[in-house]
């Protein structure tokens, strides 16, 4: 095989599923691609600090990268220390025929009960651009020592007041959203604890109007997504409603969710005819805590409650087949 120049060689492409912002115990998978060519490769697995100022980049190859062979890198209980920045590369043949750097995902893993919410307004995950955009942290003590900080490919790792917005006191707004504000935001303290993070995105034109922070399964809230429209007063249109690709609604002002169940999580997004689709937005659904106590002490008492009656039964077959033993003896 001859050299490949600088001008041909492909680049890796890295994407996550289901989402990149879990709580600790989910199941996470990175997908590594090369597109246009599918078989034959070698995939690597790289965590990537990167410098406060955006200009070097430190790479750390995984202890355990083999496993990620065949493009798919797969963890099935995410660690809080599992949170990072990750990369893949791919190499084949004889002599090494490698890509280029895949694009940086950030995988971000918090305790299931944070010590701080980070808290939107307005409360949604997609917003215009040119509009004010709030972001608060909120906790029962010491807010002040909380710092908003946000995560994207594009400018890295950054605090509010670095480059965009302004902090007073443990909240950071801004007074004009740009496309470029489209990143993983979160609330951390000195001392390193976080916030579950909010995936913000920014952009003209149509958007989806969503939960910011996980429902919980069973909640009798009513969950309403509806599709705004930045050049429409009101802006609320009449659009369909998919889920995950699929159509679930169709030229309707809102899609209601009455009951909130596991089934309900995944990606969600609308589309009108004539002024286009809001990017995605991944609505996720937590089982409540209290919800698995019940079920599990119901379960209990179903047991203790049934025990007596299996007890019985058991004693009289057994002095059943005792009376039948001295019968057939007589016999």
């Amino acid at each position: 095989m001859s050299d490949v120049s600088i001008s041909d060689k492909p680049r890796a492409v890295l994407s996550v599923s289901p989402q990149k912002w879990l709580t600790e115990g989910d199941p996470v998978t990175l997908i590594c691609e090369v597109k246009g060519s599918s078989t034959g490769w070698t995939f690597s697995w790289y965590t990537v600090t990167v410098s406060s100022d955006y200009r070097s980049h430190h790479y750390k190859t995984l202890s355990d990268s083999s496993r990620g062979a065949g493009g798919n890198y797969t963890v099935s209980s995410v660690a809080l220390n599992q949170t990072g920045v990750y990369v893949c590369t791919a190499e084949r043949g004889k002599r090494v025929y490698d890509t280029w750097n895949s694009n940086t995902q950030l995988i971000w893993v918090t305790g299931v009960s944070p010590p701080v919410s980070l808290i939107v307004s307005p409360s949604r995950t997609q917003h215009f651009t040119s509009v004010s955009l709030s972001l608060s942290c909120v906790n029962q003590s010491n807010s002040d020592r909380w710092r908003v900080r946000r995560y994207s490919d594009i400018l890295g790792l950054i605090d509010c007041s670095s480059r965009w917005g302004s902090q007073t006191g443990s909240t950071c707004t801004t007074s004009s959203t740009i496309t470029s504000d489209t990143a993983v935001y979160w609330c951390q303290s000195e001392s390193g604890e976080i916030s579950q993070p909010v995936n913000i995105t920014v952009q003209l034109g149509v958007i989806l109007e969503s939960p910011v922070h996980p429902v919980t399964e069973g909640d009798t809230l009513t969950l309403q997504l509806h599709c705004l429209y930045q050049h429409s007063t009101p802006p609320i249109l009449r659009a369909d409603f998919y889920k995950d690709e699929s159509l679930i609604q169709n030229q309707t002002t809102e899609m209601i969710i009455s009951t909130v169940s596991k089934s309900h999580e995944g990606f969600y997004y609308c589309k009108h005819p004539e002024r286009g689709e809001s990017p995605k937005s991944w609505i996720s659904v937590r089982v409540s805590h209290s919800e698995s106590q019940i079920s599990v002490l119901h379960t209990l008492s179903s047991v203790l409650a049934v025990c007596p009656y299996l007890l019985v039964t058991v004693v009289l077959i057994f002095k059943c087949y005792r009376m039948r033993g001295k019968f057939e003896r007589l016999w």
